[in-house]
């Protein structure tokens, strides 16, 4: 059973950007029962442009898990499903049902966002909606995804010391789809791949560890 994410009305294109940035996400988790599970349908539904950008906010937060493969095993396949929309071409998340009915506490969300909430109070006055040509297009939108496939595919790959880096990569991806910053999604294009020319062609790391995710996968 499967179910698309409402996002309430559909914001026609050239009629300007809603506020639904860095400030909407505090905002979104700042209050209520710490223990409440917060569905991914249910904090998606309303939201317009940013609702890649919460999607992949809420879909990196395993891979900061000090633990080794949790954030590969539960990050990776749903930044995958991000990315492979975006390079689709689909405008708006659609989620599975069992993603939809599932989502981290509020409490857990709360915390995270405790301890970066300074540098996302300081990012909050340095980005904005600019350059839209490398947020909105079809073009720039597949390319995005295409970049999330790769650094989504490096974080389910067993490298060692690598979670908190292409998580915070990630972050960077999700911080520029909230605020539809296009000077910021061209940091990240460049960042994505030099990351995957790096581990790919410069160790082969990226070729190796692919083999053997594949492997595992198909025996």
């Amino acid at each position: 059973m499967t179910s698309p994410v409402e996002t309430g009305d559909h914001a026609a294109p050239g009629n300007g950007y809603r506020n639904e940035g860095i400030r909407t996400l505090l905002a979104m988790f700042d209050h209520g029962d710490p223990e409440e599970h917060l569905t991914l349908g249910q904090i998606l539904k309303g939201l317009e442009q940013s609702a890649f950008g919460v999607f992949l906010f809420i879909a990196i937060l395993p891979s900061f898990i000090p633990i080794p493969g949790i954030g590969g095993a539960v990050s990776g396949p749903l930044v995958f499903l991000i990315g492979m929309q975006l390079l689709c071409g689909i405008t708006r998340p659609w989620l599975p049902g069992f993603i939809a009915r599932r989502g981290p506490k509020r409490g857990t969300v709360h915390r995270f966002l405790g301890k970066i909430s300074r540098p996302l109070q300081r990012l909050d006055r340095m980005l904005k909606p600019r350059l839209p040509a490398l947020i909105g297009p079809l073009p720039a939108r597949m390319l995005t995804g295409a970049l999330l496939l790769l650094v989504g595919l490096l974080l389910s790959l067993p490298i060692p010391f690598t979670n908190y880096l292409f998580g915070f990569q990630l972050l960077l991806f999700a911080l520029a789809l909230l605020e539809r910053d296009g000077a910021l999604m061209l940091f990240n294009w460049v960042a994505a791949i030099a990351a995957g020319l790096f581990f790919g062609l410069g160790s082969g790391q990226l070729i190796n560890e692919s083999i053997a995710l594949f492997q595992r996968w198909t025996s």
